[in-house]
């Protein structure tokens, strides 16, 4: 049971260093608004928004979250089909959506929030966790006899 504790307390100051970014849409006036802050609910105020490449590199940035975490934005004439979002407030502070674009306008009914965000992994990750460091006591007292 201590180590059960132990491997959990030892994965919480990996989630405590970085606030997630949360992110939402909607069409106003027949622009498209992102709005995104962060996990605490202060705006991402400088966030640069841009599309990515089919090959998730950067591509053509949107503009930038402003002081109350919103963007307006048109969207560039693009094909029907998926297109990815990137908020990015720097390294530990990104979100992405995936838009899927019809007839020139985004379903809000289909936008999938943060599909590379994998945060069932870290719950996956803890039982290996408290296998190592069963291990590590294990070694230990057999050193110390």
């Amino acid at each position: 049971m201590a180590i059960t504790v132990l491997g959990l307390a030892l994965t919480q100051p990996l989630q405590a260093e970085a606030h997630g970014v949360e992110s939402s849409l909607r069409y106003l006036d027949g622009q498209l608004e992102l709005t995104s802050s962060f996990s605490t609910g202060e705006p991402v105020e400088g966030a640069v928004v841009r599309i990515l490449k089919a090959d998730g590199t950067p591509g053509e940035e949107l503009g930038r979250i402003d002081a109350g975490g919103r963007l307006q934005m048109t969207l560039p004439d693009l094909g029907d089909g998926l297109v990815d979002l990137q908020v990015d407030g720097g390294p530990g502070h990104r979100d992405y959506l995936t838009l899927p674009l019809q007839k020139g306008r985004v379903n809000l009914n289909e936008v999938v929030m943060n599909p590379r965000h994998h945060r069932g992994l870290d719950w996956a990750i803890a039982p290996a966790l408290v296998g190592v460091v069963g291990l590590m006591v294990r070694v230990r007292s057999l050193r110390q006899r």
